[in-house]
């Protein structure tokens, strides 16, 4: 799996994305509950419980934006020794870490900013890693599937949330008109930032079909790879887990 062709592809330049993602920053977590009705909530505990987390564990957030997922991780795993958030986006880590101070959390996550090809952690260094609606913005996902392999301790879980489209007939047609003509107008609306919504579906309808992920993953040596259709298939929650080489 490749970085879309053309001129999406030239917006995947990190520069871009980061730059784009730091100005719609401060209405960010206000437009992710809205535009997905609050589902974003149940999607994102649904990620967390797949990682079978006992406690203990240190745990990667790539993309972490403004660390929802990573605060879900600490919250599901109170002994968990460490959440790290990695980000490029300056804005982002910002708003992030003013939310961790308000919810007394930021002892126990760590925000960082890097690249998400470039993880700056030491190999096998984490029980666990997730990142959420952020993978389709990488430019080259194959190289970040690998890096979170190498960051990933033997017998560690990885989760991925990431935007789909419904093949039921009529839920389809219905995604399709909100995704492409009622989202992007409300986010620029809300955010001032025409744009980055209008990326939104654009970036969605090039990332690869689910199949095509799982096979990505499979190819980098994640085994036990799958795909579970969330909310008639708005979204996917992708699961692999690291061999233990033992």
């Amino acid at each position: 799996m490749t970085a879309a062709g053309g001129s999406l592809g030239r917006d995947k330049q990190p520069e871009r994305i980061a730059g784009m993602f730091d100005a719609i920053a401060p209405r960010y977590d206000l437009l992710n509950h809205l535009l997905s009705g609050g589902l974003d909530v149940r999607w994102r505990t649904k990620a967390v419980r797949s990682l079978a987390l006992r406690g203990g564990e240190t745990v990667l957030d790539l993309c972490t934006g403004t660390a929802d997922l990573a605060i879900a991780s600490a919250i599901a795993s109170p002994g968990a020794a460490a959440v790290v958030g990695v980000d490029f986006a300056r804005g982002m880590l910002r708003l992030g870490r003013e939310k961790l101070a308000r919810r007394g959390l930021a002892s126990r996550i760590r925000l960082v900013q890097g690249d998400a090809m470039r993880i700056p952690l030491a190999s096998a260094s984490v029980d666990a890693a997730t990142v959420a609606f952020g993978i389709r913005n990488v430019e080259q996902p194959d190289t970040a599937f690998a890096d979170v392999f190498r960051v990933l301790r033997p017998g560690g879980r990885f989760a991925i949330l990431e935007f789909g489209v419904p093949r039921v007939p009529g839920v389809r047609q219905a995604y399709l008109a909100y995704f492409r003509h009622v989202l992007p107008r409300v986010g620029s609306l809300i955010s001032g930032h025409a744009s980055a919504y209008s990326y939104l579906p654009a970036s969605v309808g090039t990332f690869p079909e689910p199949a095509r992920v799982m096979a990505s993953l499979a190819a980098t040596g994640f085994s036990q790879v799958k795909a579970d259709s969330l909310s008639l298939g708005v979204v996917y929650l992708y699961s692999a887990l690291k061999p233990d080489q033992r």
